[in-house]
């Protein structure tokens, strides 16, 4: 294999940077060639490959984001779509691709797979929604934004006595959730792997103020079957002592320089995935097993979905005593 590729796709999270600049020097030191892919999916599409070397990935180990850009693209999960992806790959002389993303950057990953290009996907969400890896790159900066977001609001909610509604991301996976939940000491979380109701949180937060705690922080992942305002707005006519109030984190916990752990976390995984691909591996995704990055089958990945770990959830439940 003389040349590869790398693009981002999906979402950004905290550490595609450390990642692809681990992935070019890494193809380099091997001597090979490496193309950056630009706006992910959609860059491919379109033909914005651009060969890379040392120096357009200096600088960028501390960087949010992502420098190639990321997009999604509808026209790749069409037959029309991966058969044209896989025409401008063989076009351009390239054998293998990495793919930086979530859940469905792999799919994609996955089905160029099956039209004969060598793929390996690293994932990279900070939802920890992949399956087979302890945890996925930006995961661990994006919890740590959520936490000092969380320990400012709860300077005011003590301070008015309030109770806070903080939503942060998680369609599918309450990981976000429940682990906030567990640095950050609060009261109630809700999360799409357990039903709760208005009736509980209720009672919770009047429980809470009968045995005199100042004010309350309710955590509501975005994917939880109540909606933090809709969930505001039904306190407020149901509970007494604590006035409620919506803070939506959003995007903002995509953003940021990535944390130490994301930094080594998604240059060793960059790495891993690099050398695989030199030595002809494919259909495999990187994955944190214990200590130790591991080669996950590509096609397991894809087929299951990962949730939040629920004793965590009992943990939060039983310290907001």
């Amino acid at each position: 294999m003389d040349s590869i590729a790398v693009l981002t796709s999906g979402g950004d999270a905290p550490g595609m940077n450390p990642c692809i600049r681990a992935v070019v020097r890494t193809a380099l030191f091997n001597g090979k060639k490496v193309f950056g892919i630009r706006q992910g999916y959609t860059g491919l599409l379109q033909g914005q490959l651009e060969e890379m070397q040392a120096r357009h990935v200096g600088g960028i180990i501390q960087q949010g984001g992502t420098v190639l850009g990321t997009a999604r693209s509808r026209e790749l999960y069409t037959e029309k779509g991966q058969e044209k992806a896989a025409q401008i790959f063989k076009d351009s002389g390239i054998e293998g691709l990495i793919v930086i993303g979530g859940d469905g950057s792999m799919r994609g990953a996955q089905a160029l797979s099956q039209h004969g290009l060598k793929v390996v996907g690293v994932p990279a969400s900070i939802d920890n929604d992949i399956w087979g890896t302890n945890m996925s790159i930006g995961v661990d900066t994006a919890l740590n934004t959520i936490r000092e977001a969380i320990d400012k609001l709860r300077d005011t909610a003590a301070s008015h006595r309030r109770a806070f509604l903080i939503e942060v991301m998680g369609r599918n996976c309450g990981y976000l959730a429940v682990m906030a939940g567990v640095i950050s000491g609060a009261e109630v979380v809700l999360i799409p792997e357990i039903e709760t109701t208005v009736e509980d949180v209720a009672q919770a937060i009047e429980s809470g103020y009968h045995r005199g705690k100042s004010h309350s922080i309710i955590i509501v992942a975005e994917g939880a079957s109540i909606k933090a305002q809709q969930l505001a707005n039904s306190l407020d006519e149901m509970t007494v002592g604590f006035q409620t109030r919506v803070t939506i984190l959003g995007h903002i916990q995509r953003g940021g320089s990535p944390s130490a752990f994301d930094r080594l976390l998604a240059t060793r995984m960059g790495v891993k995935a690099t050398e695989a691909l030199i030595e002809g591996q494919s259909n495999v995704v990187t994955g944190l097993q214990g200590r130790d990055i591991e080669l996950l089958s590509m096609d397991k990945v894809v087929n299951n979905q990962r949730a939040a770990n629920l004793e965590y959830h009992r943990m939060c439940q039983m310290l907001a005593f």
